[in-house]
């Protein structure tokens, strides 16, 4: 797959620094916008075409409420036509929340003497994904605090021990890391685990709002961390998710600087991330934040659509952050993946209860729902529940998944692939109700497929339903 990347002010060069923030706000101030052009610009995206800044900025320039609709619908269109109707689901696994940064907006922050400390031990690690596997749980993304007790070596540790827990038909098959930024031998330490996806999150692209919220800790280091993922890239890691914090800055500067940082990875290693955050500031222990960059509801649902129709073959994910009934609008314009059943209190999910003490959380949840809770309202929208890891155990990451993703032909993976993990939920974990209404969702996105793909699911389905698991395309 070969990309054909912008040339902006800064050279894209790998692992330098790429960021140019009047360049940004230039074109911010700078491009006009016209209902002709944003037709135009939905047109390029639908056609499965990556946005330039210059575009991403018309759109978010579009405040007209016909042209905000057209945006969003666009987005809605372009996700269906690319991911279908399915959604990947996910649980984090909060594994140490120990911290030598200091971040204003975080409760593990240093400086907090609140929060009660811990590391999961490997016993309380190996108990805790047991109880995720109890739910129905296949992918999980690890959370560690970035201090010096969580090691490449540790790291890796944490991955081989949750991949080895088999409790029934349960086990995990892709973990997702978001931790501190490496070195390039740390990387490689990380990838023989067998990792997924390695998370690093910008927080935000400005320099000075950054330097402002990262007051002490390597995390101050803006330049370390915008360069993380280009070490993660030079040692071999080729599927990377990037993120912004949405409330430190303007939103729209941080969407140009997600589209800026695609533009590098493609520049530079011919690979667009394959996933891109956007949570947005939720309470946190100690929290005392100016709120003067916090964004509305509606905003929010604009900041998804244009970053949706900007990066079209990237996977979006929307966090537990947001309350259930924000989730389910958002989800239509964009989002591929959500976590669901989420605790994120560390050694909560093995505990029988309910706890929601923020002194032992990073920050507050919103959506708190239980995992089948989540999957019986998916079907409800005759959405496919997914717990797919086939591209990543098939090879399918990096340069190939992009050459599967950007022409849009990952779809005839995802749908399959999805209403097989499904099946293998509903046969082992779902309640009667659920998995009635789960086998009518399968059984009518069954009639999308080709005839002989539908015969080919069919027929692992009933191999499914005889005991067999982990069956893919």
């Amino acid at each position: 797959m070969q990309f054909t990347p912008e040339k902006y002010r800064v050279p894209d060069i790998p692992m330098q620094p790429f960021i140019d923030p009047e360049e940004i706000w230039q074109y911010l101030n700078n491009t006009s916008c016209s209902a002709d052009k944003v037709k135009d610009i939905i047109d390029k995206s639908l056609s499965k075409e990556r946005l330039n800044l210059e575009e991403v900025a018309t759109l978010i320039n579009a405040t007209d409420t016909d042209l905000i609709e057209q945006i969003k619908e666009g987005a809605k269109l372009l996700k269906q036509n690319i991911y279908g109707n399915r959604i990947v689901l996910f649980a984090p696994l909060y594994v140490g929340n120990r911290c030598s940064n200091n971040c204003d907006y975080c409760g593990f922050r240093a400086s907090n003497k609140a929060q009660v400390r811990k590391t999961l031990t490997n016993d309380e690690l190996i108990k805790e994904v047991e109880a995720l596997e109890d739910e129905g749980q296949k992918r999980l993304i690890l959370v560690f605090g970035e201090h010096a007790e969580y090691s490449p070596e540790f790291i890796a540790d944490s991955v081989r021990t949750a991949y080895s827990v088999k409790k029934g038909n349960g086990e995990i098959r892709r973990l997702n890391i978001n931790a501190a930024p490496l070195d390039i031998e740390g990387y490689k330490i990380v990838k023989k685990s067998g990792i997924g996806t390695y998370q690093v999150f910008q927080e935000t692209y400005h320099p000075e709002i950054y330097k402002k919220h990262h007051t002490s800790g390597r995390k101050a280091d803006y330049n370390w961390r915008l360069t993380a993922l280009d070490r993660a890239q030079e040692a071999g890691i080729d599927d990377v998710g990037i993120g912004a914090l949405i409330g430190l800055y303007d939103w729209r500067f941080e969407v140009m600087g997600l589209v800026r940082h695609t533009n590098h990875l493609e520049a530079c290693y011919n690979i667009g991330p394959h996933t891109i955050s956007f949570p947005r500031i939720k309470d946190a222990s100690n929290l005392n934040i100016e709120s003067n960059y916090f964004i509305s509801d509606e905003d929010f649902v604009r900041l998804v659509a244009i970053l949706r129709l900007a990066v079209p073959y990237t996977g979006m994910i929307l966090t537990a952050r947001e309350p259930a009934i924000v989730r389910d609008e958002i989800i239509q314009y964009g989002i591929s993946q959500i976590d669901g059943g989420s605790k994120i209190e560390l050694g909560s999910y093995s505990f029988k209860g309910n706890s929601h003490n923020i002194d032992r959380s990073q920050f507050q949840i919103s959506d708190d729902r239980p995992l089948n809770d989540i999957i019986d309202e998916l079907l409800e929208q005759d959405m496919i529940p997914s717990f797919c890891t086939a591209c990543y155990r098939l090879g399918r990451t990096g340069e190939h998944f992009m050459e599967f993703s950007v022409p849009g032909f990952i779809k005839r993976f995802c749908t399959p692939n999805a209403i097989l993990t499904l099946a293998e939920y509903l046969f082992d974990y779902a309640p009667e109700q659920t998995r009635l209404k789960g086998m009518m969702v399968i059984e009518n996105n069954l009639k999308s497929l080709s005839a002989n793909l539908e015969k080919e699911v069919k027929e692992k389905i009933s191999r499914i339903e005889m005991g067999e698991r982990d069956l893919y395309f």
